[in-house]
């Protein structure tokens, strides 16, 4: 067996927990829910995972490692990721001051923000870096392969992420149909995903590694 039991237990109890942290990607979720409902939400979570895949990926590689040490390659991509959530924020606010939900928009298909999660994620340079510190922390060469029990704690934490940000989805879109039948309630919170979005997108662009 690659990991103990209690590893196992131990990583998925740390993932659900960092789960639930306030970061990027369970903001992201909660927006895209209280704006566009569950559908929305768990479309959105399902491609912030599937980026994940790709991070996991890059540490069972190595290629994190080298995204850590190049600022040249973590600059490029933290100013794609941020570059992206202005445009989020831009739609979100031109949405605002149209009211309830006609708008192109709010009109995206489940692809769409499938899509939307995945860029949001992978363009995200910090993952790579956090998984690349915490991923090995759980590993244990002395139990088999390094590289497919990176991608075995990958795995776990993808699924502790699917299970903590559904939930976060559901709860959000719950709170969003509540306002839904008020124009300014939903301009509302328009506003405030995209007051979300450029927050985000600062945080991201002055970040370091």
């Amino acid at each position: 067996m690659l990991l103990s039991n209690d590893t196992l237990v131990s990583f998925f109890v740390a993932s659900c927990l960092l789960g639930l942290a306030p970061g990027p990607d369970n903001l992201f979720v909660l927006a895209q829910s209280a704006l566009r409902g569950k559908v929305a939400g768990l479309s959105v979570t399902l491609g912030l995972c599937t980026g994940l895949i790709g991070h996991t990926a890059a540490v069972a590689l190595g290629l994190a490692a080298l995204l850590a040490t190049s600022p040249a390659a973590f600059t490029a991509l933290k100013f794609c990721g941020a570059a992206y959530l202005l445009w989020l924020a831009w739609q979100a606010f031109r949405a605002s001051s149209t009211g309830t939900g006609t708008t192109e928009a709010n009109l995206l298909s489940g692809w769409q923000l499938y899509r939307r999660g995945i860029i949001m994620n992978i363009t995200n340079p910090k993952v790579s870096i956090f998984f690349l510190a915490f991923l090995p922390q759980f590993a244990d060469p002395a139990r088999g392969s390094f590289s497919l029990q990176i991608l075995l704690l990958g795995g776990i934490f993808i699924a502790a992420t699917i299970m903590v940000f559904s939930g976060i989805a559901l709860l959000a879109s719950f709170l969003g149909e509540l306002f839904n039948h008020s124009p300014a309630a939903q301009r509302a919170l328009n506003r405030s995903a995209g007051a979300v979005f450029v927050a985000l997108a600062l945080k991201l662009a002055l970040s370091e590694r």
